[in-house]
């Protein structure tokens, strides 16, 4: 495949554009190269500046479970926008989507709608802290929760010490509240609470976790985290940006059975626009302004244009019964056809999936964290990356990122992946 007229764009871009992109994965700096421009996408495809079609397993990163430009989402929003695209007022669309949502989630009573994952986590923290009285939070490793400020942090000196900052401009004092846990290690966290008791007012996580490649909670690992939070008084955050709606209709609170505190949301809720969410039961909701004291605003919160496209994506998942046994059965079988592959190849690897996220690990042993999650061999990955793309197949440009599936995939889409993966699987 050619790539000249992206390149040419990328360079255009580099002079008025940070890096020539406005989010840094999209830069291509993980794998090498110049990053793709798309120019239109449908259905399971997107289709470049140079004409070239390829086949998508980032789905924008995570909400296009549908489907590009899913047909009842686009009219809805094409409706809107000819009523008007922000007022700064309220509007009956946010209170029938908030409705749908309550009734699709367990154990939340309210919701309000921002403009951002990383929006919904910074206030669904600022809430856990204004309702418990506490400063301090968990995060574990390896998990992105947004680029503000409470979530940049990398590891202290010790497993009980709190972090530093990982990027300039986070201040050591917003540091110091941040305490960081490994992934699925549950001794870890019991050890950040006893030497920090009763000043942890949440710990947040995704239950699954999508930004060190796809890595599932260890078996008890969540109903560990459920019971330390109920022993400390202590709130439990799921952020659910990449997981709610996608990998069941009521998110991973339903599919692992656990109980969160305060959910996150975004991606999947806006059908695909800037949108995002946080949740709660009514004791801790009300604890927002104007009800209660913690101050959380935002112009464009409720946007009547995301929405729109949120209402039509949710009625569509809440009505179709199938829907998330379709995207296990299709993820279960790309996996099925990469091991073969890899293994033909006589390649290390390790899969992880959990429904319709999966990641492909250049390493054989098992990743369960983010240090495990650094042992694959990246170089392979960059060669296994830049292969797929010259055969039509479009996965995430990082080893540390999940690949997301959309029920648009063909089964025969699938096949060529599968059959793609082994061509490049015998040049590694």
């Amino acid at each position: 495949m050619l790539y000249e007229r992206s390149s040419r764009l990328f360079a255009e871009a580099e002079k008025v554009i940070p890096g020539g992109v406005n989010s840094p994965v999209r830069a291509f700096r993980a794998v090498g190269g110049t990053p793709i421009f798309v120019k239109e996408a449908k259905g399971a495809y997107l289709y470049d500046e140079d004409g070239n079609r390829l086949i998508d397993y980032i789905n924008s990163w995570g909400p296009m479970i549908l489907g590009h430009a899913y047909e009842p989402v686009v009219n809805a929003v094409i409706d809107r926008a000819k009523k008007g695209t922000s007022f700064g007022m309220p509007t009956a669309l946010e209170t029938e989507i908030a409705g749908l949502a309550v009734s699709m989630v367990p154990n939340i009573d309210k919701i309000r709608f921002v403009n951002s994952g990383t929006e919904a986590c910074m206030s669904a923290i600022r809430l856990a802290r204004g309702f418990t009285g506490r400063d301090k939070i968990i995060k574990f490793a390896g998990c992105y929760h947004g680029h503000s400020d409470s979530f940049l942090i990398q590891a202290g000196s010790g497993a009980v010490t709190f972090g530093s900052p990982n990027s300039p401009g986070v201040t050591q004092g917003t540091a110091k509240d941040t305490l960081l846990a490994a992934y699925n290690d549950l001794n870890n966290v019991a050890e950040l609470f006893a030497a920090n008791a009763g000043e942890i007012a949440a710990i947040i996580i995704e239950p699954v976790a999508g930004n060190m490649g796809c890595v599932p909670p260890a078996e008890g690992f969540l109903e560990g985290l459920r019971k330390l939070c109920d022993d400390n008084g202590t709130l439990l955050i799921f952020d659910e940006v990449m997981t709610g709606f996608r990998l069941a209709k009521g998110g991973a609170q339903e599919l692992f059975n656990i109980k969160a505190d305060i959910v996150a949301f975004g991606k999947v809720i806006g059908g695909g626009l800037p949108v995002g969410a946080f949740a709660a039961r009514n004791e801790i909701m009300n604890y927002l302004a104007p009800l209660g004291p913690v101050y959380q605003a935002g112009t464009l919160s409720g946007n009547p244009l995301a929405m729109a496209a949120g209402l039509e994506m949710l009625k569509a998942l809440n009505a179709d019964a199938g829907i998330f046994q379709r995207l296990e059965e299709k993820t279960a079988y790309l996996e099925k056809g990469i091991r073969e592959k890899l293994e033909e190849a006589g390649l290390a690897y390790t899969i992880n999936r959990t429904g319709s996220m999966i990641s492909v690990h250049f390493d054989a042993a098992p990743v369960t964290d983010f240090k495990s999650a650094g042992k694959g061999d990246n170089a392979t990955f960059k060669k296994f990356f830049h292969g797929l793309l010259a055969e039509g197949s479009y996965i995430a440009p990082s080893a540390y990122e999940t690949w997301f599936i959309t029920d648009a995939l063909t089964y025969e889409d699938l096949d060529e992946t599968i059959a793609a993966i082994g061509r490049v699987s015998k040049t590694l």
